[in-house]
């Protein structure tokens, strides 16, 4: 995504979808590249998929980007007559007369004068909102324009794959897609200790490891054990097995609520069910040993292990094996499953 920013128009990656389950970090990562654009010249405008999305583009472009955009509204010379008196004529501009696209396009223009180009950012893509489907439409009419301007999109997995399939924005399967999932084990350790360094402690070996295990490479578990561990040892330089393991129990909990109970919540009785029969195994199932607990066919089960795959609820290991995705989700299903089923 950062070679986009630094890429002459055309680049691939100028169209970005980022796609994973919740707290995969993809806020963190779509927050990052505003100051990655800003750096290399361009005017972020980051917003969530919510209505009035578009005039929030617009105010947000102008705010961040006002050393190089004229304020709203601003009164601009057109036009200097020179005879017996000096005459200068003068218009504000009244964005309310032009639609979206064509107060875009005056956005880009002026930016144009400077080389800067419009990076467009947008959270949580939502398909029904008929201002995304819109954005789409227009962002594709400028990029035939060859106009710099980037969007990098972020979004649930069954939620990008809808938007995928409008036809009246087809052009978009063929952006650039970056899927994101668990951090290996030797990554969460580095970043760990890079991030308690930044607040001036350090990390036992012993304290890391567990803080590892408990974050089983799930980008939103270390920055809750992280965050956790730190709050309880705020009066040490070092950090310890004891702050790293109730740090991480806290952090457990914060799972519960804001990633595993919302995630379950969005599934229909049928996704339910069949997790619930991936229970009786270990670690992963099998589609065969899933079709004989439900007793539904092989079609059936196909269908929902697509829909549960493509939500970023199971993980795909290959060789027709499957396994729960999200950290914590093992030991929280059952009870989840007794209250909602």
């Amino acid at each position: 995504m950062i070679d986009a920013l630094e890429s002459p128009w055309g680049h691939p990656s100028q169209t970005t979808i980022v796609v994973g389950a919740r707290g995969t970090g993809k806020t963190a990562l779509l927050r990052s590249m505003v100051a990655e654009a800003e750096r290399r010249g361009w005017v972020a405008a980051s917003v969530s998929c919510f209505p009035g999305m578009q005039e929030d583009i617009l105010q947000q472009a102008r705010r961040r980007g006002a050393n190089l955009l004229e304020p709203k509204g601003k009164a601009r010379v057109t036009g200097v007559n020179v005879g017996q008196l000096l005459g200068v004529q003068w218009s504000v501009a009244d964005a309310g007369e032009a639609n979206w696209r064509s107060r875009v396009s005056d956005v880009l223009d002026e930016l144009a004068l400077h080389e800067a180009g419009l990076l467009i950012l947008v959270d949580e893509v939502d398909p029904d909102l008929d201002e995304m489907i819109q954005l789409a439409g227009v962002y594709q009419q400028l990029v035939g324009e060859e106009r710099k301007i980037a969007l990098f999109m972020a979004g649930l997995p069954h939620r990008v794959s809808r938007l995928l399939t409008d036809k009246s924005v087809s052009f978009l399967r063929r952006a650039s897609q970056r899927s994101l999932s668990s951090i290996a084990p030797e990554d969460v350790g580095s970043a760990f200790r890079e991030t308690v360094a930044v607040v001036g402690k350090t990390v036992s070996d012993k304290a890391l490891a567990d803080a590892v295990r408990a974050i089983d490479g799930f980008p939103y578990m270390m920055q809750l054990v992280g965050y956790r561990a730190c709050q309880l040892a705020s009066d040490e330089e070092t950090i310890g097995e004891c702050a790293v393991l109730e740090g991480a129990k806290l952090a457990e909990e914060d799972m519960r609520m804001c990633v595993l109970q919302a995630t379950l919540d969005e599934l229909s009785p049928n996704d339910l069910e069949f997790l619930a029969a991936m229970l009786q195994d270990d670690d992963s199932s099998r589609p065969e040993d899933i079709e004989k607990r439900l007793d539904r066919s092989s079609a059936h089960v196909a269908v929902y292990r697509k829909r549960l795959l493509e939500q970023g609820v199971i993980l795909d290991l290959g060789r027709k094996r499957f396994r729960l995705a999200l950290p914590g989700l093992r030991e929280y299903l059952p009870e989840y499953l007794e209250n909602n089923l």
